[in-house]
């Protein structure tokens, strides 16, 4: 998602733009091999809706014809919390749409694939980043086939969105540059999903259901979301070695053992569709290209390669979205290429900052690795605190949503009146 919507963000300035990718892909929705986590639960966040309508415009009713669902904000995805069994339902304004992960992928690149100067060249694996050390400019992109002899393509811009960044990585070795600083979060998050049949005569007054985590006494949560074809997407999960299994029984005892029997009672007869995949993830990460004195001209990284978060929180689709268009607009803005990386890194970091605040809550658990903050206590209590406010207060309750979905920064929820209120509560 992230190759993708770069290689839209850049069409409009550039004579020719290449995504080079190593998957056959897919004529239709359907998983591929290089994206093993495709198979589980994603949300595509209003911020990243927003931004995919930026850069595809009428993007919505794409997903909608495809078969997304289209879910209430509020209303439809019933919200089981500590405390609050469910979250009280409100309707909080606006749209944002269930599907799989491989739908919302097929929809997009059939867009990019609208896009008169963008070509895509499957089967190929970029070997190389091809640099001159006098100029420190990336100048060519050196990469081969399943079946062809290693080639080169010479590039304006490139922009790895590989997911682990080794090119770049490698390339600043190769030029003695400094790499860039790294911030883990070790979360040894594991989890497993299916797909079953939904059905249609339900009477229950929502389209999908999330069961959080009693932390830190337990990591075990869960996802129900409806997706396109009449179908549920479940995908459930823990830390720190509490995997869920691979078996039906033994996912469906997980299931059972939930904070709440909600999901368990809604698919325990519902028929499965898919096998059940499971995907483990060790750590969130972030690469703070922004802190880099030097850095190869002609070069941008973005998405997972940049910054990779905790996928519970299903922020990765939208920050990498909301970062195309900002490449977009420094591009519009004919940024020097000499300064582009540099103007992007600083450009994307409020966009990171508060998925990446959200992510630190992952220290709730004591066998979380890395640097706790040393205020975590505070925010931990300050985040109870707001969200018993959220429950009594429709005003929060949407404030609080629309941070989490991406529309407003993390600062909103310290706005001085909003935290007297909430402090007032501790």
């Amino acid at each position: 998602m992230a190759g993708l919507t770069a290689a839209q963000a850049i069409s409009r300035h550039f004579g020719k733009v290449t995504v080079i990718e190593r998957d056959v892909l897919p004529a239709e929705a359907a998983p591929r091999r290089g994206t093993p986590q495709c198979q589980h639960a994603h949300l595509l966040l209003a911020g990243g809706l927003q931004a995919l309508q930026a850069l595809f415009p009428g993007f919505e009713k794409d997903l909608a014809g495809a078969g997304a669902v289209k879910v209430r904000n509020g209303l439809d995805l019933r919200l089981e919390r500590p405390g609050f069994d469910p979250f009280p339902r409100r309707d909080l304004g606006f749209d944002i749409f269930c599907m799989s992960r491989p739908l919302l992928e097929a929809v997009t690149r059939g867009r990019v694939l609208q896009t008169p100067n963008i070509a895509i060249c499957m089967r190929s694996r970029v070997t190389k980043l091809v640099a001159s050390r006098d100029t420190m400019r990336v100048e060519a992109v050196r990469y081969e086939g399943d079946d062809n002899p290693a080639a080169t393509v010479e590039a304006d811009l490139v922009v790895e969105a590989s997911g682990r960044c080794g090119l770049t990585l490698q390339l600043l070795d190769e030029l003695s540059l400094q790499k860039p600083e790294e911030t883990e979060i070790g979360i040894d998050q594991a989890y497993a999903s299916t797909i079953v049949e939904r059905p249609e005569n339900r009477d229950s007054g929502w389209l999908g259901n999330v069961v959080l985590p009693s932390a830190p006494a337990s990591s075990r949560g869960a996802f129900l979301f409806p997706i396109e074809k009449q179908r549920w997407l479940l995908s459930i999960g823990g830390n720190h070695g509490d995997a869920p299994p691979g078996d039906r029984a033994g996912f469906m005892d997980f299931v059972k053992s939930l904070r709440t029997s909600t999901i368990h009672d809604a698919v325990r007869d519902a028929r499965p569709l898919t096998d059940i995949v499971r995907y483990q993830l060790p750590c969130s990460i972030r690469r703070h290209f922004e802190r880099l004195e030097s850095f190869p001209a002609g070069l941008v990284v973005m998405g997972d390669a940049l910054c990779r978060f905790n996928p519970v929180f299903g922020q990765g689709m939208s920050v990498a979205a909301q970062e195309a268009v900002i490449l977009d607009r420094l591009l519009a803005e004919d940024v020097p290429m000499e300064r582009l990386a540099n103007d992007f890194f600083a450009a994307i970091q409020d966009t990171i900052a508060t998925p990446w605040g959200v992510a630190v809550s992952d220290f709730v658990y004591p066998a979380t690795r890395g640097v706790r903050p040393a205020d975590l206590a505070q925010r931990l209590q300050y985040g109870a605190a707001l969200t018993k406010l959220a429950a009594d207060d429709p005003e929060v309750h949407r404030l609080m949503v629309e941070v989490s979905q991406l529309l407003k920064p993390q600062a909103a929820l310290r706005e001085p009146t909003l935290a007297a209120r909430v402090m007032s509560l501790i």
